[in-house]
């Protein structure tokens, strides 16, 4: 199928290695196209040939002369046999000597020879005086962000991969329900210290007035007791004036009945005399006598009647005192008793003013609880501000306004710009590394930029001996394998806002494990 293209190469070839050949490129292009299409006929009539077969009986000669005519099997039989491609020769494929000889070739030859071995070279000191690896990768802290209390979202003051600075307000969560909550915490605190300054003034008035009010108390008794003493002595000659009233009331009564018989008497006599006179019996001197006996009598009757009203009178004036006398005892007996309970009251004043001290106490303890909720209340209206702990970058916000969100949910998380490198290098490799080494830091992400640090530590133990689930080489069939020990590498230059950096970056550390000249 290329027979024209192999030809025409090969007489280009030919031509330019043939000093007696054409010397002008059109010659030799014009001899190459001749030779082609020679060769490009001669293959054509070689397929035709071969397509026809050899036994068909047509095969002309070069003269234009029919050939003679051959017997064959298919001509005896008139069987034609399937006609059978020729088999061709595999041919070598061979491509000409490039142009100009074997001496261009050997100058590059060894020109990429002495590249190659100054490549070489320059790798073998590179390996032995630094330690390299690409399992490495860049970590830093990562500070989740989550609210302390739990309410609704109010308004979220970052967007994604937003720079904050210490303090700078992230979220803000709805705080009315906290501010009425610490309204009442105040409330309640005032009222602890009206109570507690009214328990104090308590205390110092009844500790002024504890001394006075005994002795006060003490005299009030013996006051009571004295005009309980006196009611009593009233009482009693109330008692004794009734019982001289009455006898002298039953003494007047007595009389009176003695008047009246004397009386009766008297008028009788009168009667009789009075009866007697006209017989002449009696002298008008008589009669006279006997009206006036009987007159008398009737006097002294009614004189004795009235004593007796008297003596009523003043019996019951004798009683209507004792009863007065009873009612000054029974007040008396009063004031003495409310006098014995001021002087029991007053001999209590010490425990009194202890009571009231503890009281005073209680009251402190009482507004100690107060400040504490309180504070509490203010402290928790003060976490609605979610506010960034330190400066980074805000990432991974999942939280939106208006979403009501619980403590300790994950709203956001904020990644400061404090990083450094975990390389995991072979423990083959950890003979020459030290901590403070120098280190060369390459950054898959920037790999015209290198980053200068050094080594920090170097992990107590392989990382595979702290995974999740670590090799049991006791058990089963043991197999060798080198084991990877984390070393933390620290960037000495500051962090730069034209190359941003961040955990989870592929890195490519060198530690360099040999002093330099003049360390």
């Amino acid at each position: 199928m290329f027979a024209w293209k192999r030809t025409l190469w090969r007489t280009l070839h030919r031509v330019s290695a043939d000093p007696g050949g054409p010397n002008r490129p059109e010659e030799a292009e014009g001899v190459a196209r001749e030779s082609a299409a020679g060769e490009v006929h001669r293959t054509r009539h070689r397929r035709r040939h071969a397509a026809t077969g050899p036994g068909d009986g047509r095969d002309r000669g070069t003269d234009g002369d029919e050939p003679e005519a051959v017997a064959t099997p298919e001509a005896t039989t008139g069987v034609v046999p399937p006609a059978l491609e020729p088999a061709r020769p595999r041919r070598r494929r061979q491509f000409p000597k490039p142009p100009g000889g074997h001496r261009l070739f050997l100058v590059f030859g060894g020109v990429v020879l002495l590249i190659a071995l100054a490549v070489g070279v320059h790798y073998y000191l590179q390996s032995l005086a630094w330690e390299s690896t690409d399992d490495a990768f860049i970590e830093g802290r990562i500070v989740q962000i989550g609210p302390k209390v739990a309410g609704q979202v109010l308004r979220v003051a970052v967007q994604d991969n937003q720079a904050v600075r210490l303090g700078d307000l992230l979220v803000e969560i709805d705080p009315r329900d906290f501010e009425a909550r610490a309204a009442q915490a105040r409330a309640n605190l005032a009222a602890s210290e009206s109570r507690l300054m009214g328990a104090r003034l308590g205390v110092d008035v009844m500790r002024a007035t504890a001394g006075g009010g005994l002795e006060q108390a003490t005299s009030a008794v013996l006051t009571a007791e004295a005009q309980e003493a006196a009611a009593r002595d009233k009482l009693a000659q109330a008692n004794a004036e009734v019982q001289v009233a009455t006898a002298s009331a039953e003494q007047t009564r007595a009389e009176a009945a003695a008047h009246e018989a004397e009386a009766s008497r008297a008028a009788a006599d009168a009667q009789r005399y009075q009866d007697l006179a006209p017989e002449g019996s009696v002298s008008r001197q008589e009669v006279d006598r006997a009206v006036a006996t009987a007159k008398s009598a009737e006097a002294a009757l009614e004189a004795v009647r009235k004593k007796i009203a008297a003596a009523d009178a003043h019996v019951a004036q004798a009683r209507a005192a004792v009863q007065v006398a009873t009612q000054s005892l029974r007040q008396a007996a009063s004031q003495v008793a409310e006098a014995a309970g001021r002087l029991t009251a007053a001999g209590a004043a010490p425990d009194q003013v202890a009571s009231m001290r503890a009281q005073v106490q209680t009251s402190d303890a009482e507004i100690a609880q107060m400040r504490a909720a309180l504070a509490l209340a203010e402290l928790q209206l003060s976490y609605t501000r979610i506010v960034a702990p330190v400066d980074g970058r805000v990432t991974k916000r999942t939280v939106e306004a208006g979403s009501y969100v619980q403590v300790g949910q994950a709203l956001l998380a904020v990644v400061p710009n404090d990083f450094w490198v975990v390389a995991n290098f072979k423990e083959t490799q950890l003979g020459r590394i030290r901590p403070g080494r120098p280190a060369e830091i390459r950054v898959d992400a920037y790999p015209d930029r290198r980053f200068r640090g050094h080594v920090d530590s170097i992990q107590s133990g392989a990382g595979a001996r702290f995974s999740l689930l670590p090799p049991e080489n006791a058990s089963g069939n043991y197999v060798k394998v080198v084991q990877r020990v984390p070393v933390k590498i620290v960037f000495d230059e500051p962090a730069d806002p034209s190359h941003p950096l961040g955990p989870g970056m592929s890195v490519v550390p060198s530690v360099r494990v040999t002093a330099r000249p003049g360390d």
